[in-house]
């Protein structure tokens, strides 16, 4: 979602030779050939970071964050682009806690979001044990993490851990700010005392004061559902501060379906469908995305090793039929979606990627009608543990960032 321009971030400080290869979307639509403004632009993460997570202000300048160092224990970087990913500016360390980020499994890392006056937010799973007598399992003693980045724009203040009493992280958690000053964010866990994927719910922590104080979470969700343990989830407020999220149930471990939830009065309730049913008794380490388009809110999810696309409709909370991602379907994980000014979306994955283990990323993109223009593009070389990230060009272009 496009926001305000962010005042007093520390300008380019050197610029990054990125730009690694450009393609054309199609040949040809109509019999005349497609403006060149559809080429779709490929970036390489600055300093070898992997896992990049982008949101582009108001004014078209695009903040990222980004993972570094031991897989199991590294560290959360920020930068900003003012020429939309030719140049970066120097980085600034996210985390006060050194190693507190995790990279393992692709779905646990760090997500970023922007606020009122282009505010930067950044959540993430973290990788340290509290201090909470008479818990024993390690996995109850995981803090979510929140940080913010100082009005001087010079640094992140202090993480702070989120959590209040649902604890049990395993899967990646996810975060939404809207104009309004508010901030949610979200992770699923079991109910206090249970354990098991059909007991988690989706929990949310909201502020109402642009991050500075946050409320004890809550259930978003009245249905039980469970919660895929170790897949990851989506969450994005739109414009008009409607709130979305994206997550994969559990329902008796088998039925791991999409669900999307909505609501409309900034986080107070949620209402929530099915969107794509997947029976698979085993945990899919899958992820999901959300971004604003002239149409209303793009989805993007992965099933059966395909992926994805539909549009949600904000004044009903409907997805409309969700399209498939044309071509060999093996392998596709990791979905994330953009669009343009003319309509157009872009959706990109990364395939051929497994444990530790690196892939390629992959893209598609889609004529203002939802079909596909072109073949599916590629690219090789997305690191072991990374994962894909995509936003609009002005004019019209698009550039996945890996």
């Amino acid at each position: 979602m496009e926001r305000s321009k962010l005042p007093g971030v520390a300008g380019a400080a050197g610029a990054c030779a990125i730009l690694a290869l450009v393609f054309s979307a199609s040949p040809a639509r109509g019999g005349k050939p497609n403006p060149a403004a559809q080429a779709v632009t490929v970036v390489r993460v600055p300093d070898g970071g992997i896992q990049p997570q982008i949101a582009v202000d108001g004014a078209g300048v695009l903040h990222m964050v980004y993972f570094r160092g031991t897989a199991e224990h590294g560290d959360l970087y920020y930068v900003r682009s003012p020429d939309r990913g030719a140049t970066f500016s120097a980085p600034i360390p996210v985390n006060s806690h050194p190693g507190s980020a995790i990279a393992t499994g692709n779905i646990r890392g760090a997500h970023i979001a922007l606020g009122r006056n282009g505010q930067v937010y950044v959540a993430w799973d973290g990788t340290y044990e509290l201090d909470r007598p008479g818990v024993t399992k390690p996995w109850m003693k995981k803090p979510m993490l929140f940080a913010r980045l100082n009005q001087a724009g010079s640094g992140f203040e202090p993480e702070r851990n989120v959590i209040q009493a649902a604890y049990g992280l395993d899967g990646g958690g996810a975060i939404a700010a809207d104009q309004a000053g508010n901030v949610y964010v979200f992770w699923h866990a079991p109910a206090p005392g249970n354990e098991g994927e059909g007991n988690r719910r989706v929990w949310v922590a909201r502020s109402r004061d642009d991050g500075r104080t946050f409320e004890a979470e809550r259930p978003a969700f009245d249905r039980a559902t469970g919660a895929c343990g170790c897949c990851g989830m989506s969450a994005f407020a739109d414009r008009s501060g409607n709130l979305f999220v994206l997550y994969r149930s559990a329902t008796e471990t088998v039925h791991r379906d999409m669900y999307l939830l909505e609501s409309q009065d900034h986080g107070a309730t949620f209402h929530g469908a099915d969107i794509a049913p997947w029976n698979i008794g085993a945990c899919t380490m899958s992820l999901e995305d959300l971004a604003e388009g002239p149409g209303g809110v793009l989805a993007a999810w992965e099933t059966m090793g395909n992926v994805y696309y539909g549009v949600v409709d904000a004044s009903s909370g409907r997805m409309s039929a969700p399209v498939a991602m044309p071509g060999d379907a093996q392998r596709r994980k990791y979905p994330v979606v953009a669009a343009n000014s003319r309509g157009e979306t872009l959706v990109a994955w990364a395939e051929g990627m497994a444990w530790g283990k690196g892939g390629s990323a992959a893209w598609q993109i889609l004529d203002a009608k939802g079909a596909p223009e072109g073949a599916v593009g590629r690219a090789a070389g997305v690191p072991a543990w990374s994962l894909v990230a995509a936003f609009a060009r002005p004019g019209g272009g698009f550039t996945v960032v890996y």
